[in-house]
């Protein structure tokens, strides 16, 4: 694997690891209340989605190999432009859903 491709995917994966650190032991009720953990989890995924974009953009068939690379970049953008539209929800759903999947992903890639 590239060295481009590798800083990036291990950038995504420690923003990653930050998101389940920070929220980690938190219900929804906690994370909507708290907003410095909110914001920090918000710009975290903001590095996921510009990580994966940089990925995409440097190498269109390994990021293929990523499930969910687009969502990612969606949500970045979402975040980034739409951030009178943030569903706390969402996000939490994200974080339990789908984040986990991302990780075990890019640690496979990464070993």
């Amino acid at each position: 694997m590239d060295d481009c491709i590798s800083k990036w995917l291990f950038d995504a994966l420690q923003a990653s690891r930050n998101i389940r650190s920070f929220v980690e032991g938190k219900t929804l009720d906690d994370y909507a209340e708290n907003v410095l953990v909110s914001s920090a989890v918000e710009r975290q995924f903001e590095i996921i989605g510009e990580a994966l974009r940089r990925v995409r953009d440097y190498d269109e068939a390994f990021i293929e190999s990523i499930e969910g690379w687009r969502g990612a970049i969606s949500f970045r953008n979402i975040l980034a432009h739409g951030y009178d539209e943030i569903d706390d929800e969402l996000v939490f759903a994200i974080i339990e859903d789908d984040l986990p999947i991302l990780i075990k992903e890019i640690e496979e890639h990464l070993d």
